[in-house]
């Protein structure tokens, strides 16, 4: 799917120095950055979505302990 983004200058040019360093394309390095956010993204959602899950199990619990 075609796309266009537009980057400040400032942004632009440090793609520009990452994808040089790397030997890489700048489109390269932006697939690489926006796998690795969905990743995090992902991760992020199951670290919540078990916090929740654990505070439901333990919500007495935690209760009892927040009156003691």
């Amino acid at each position: 799917m075609a796309m266009t983004v537009r980057f400040s200058e400032e942004l632009d040019s440090a793609l520009e120095a990452i994808a040089r360093a790397r030997r890489m394309s700048k489109h390269a390095v932006l697939v690489e950055a926006a796998d690795r956010f969905v990743r995090e993204e992902s991760k992020t959602a199951r670290v919540l979505a078990s916090v929740d899950e654990t505070r439901q199990d333990y919500a007495e619990l935690l209760q009892r302990l927040e009156d003691a």
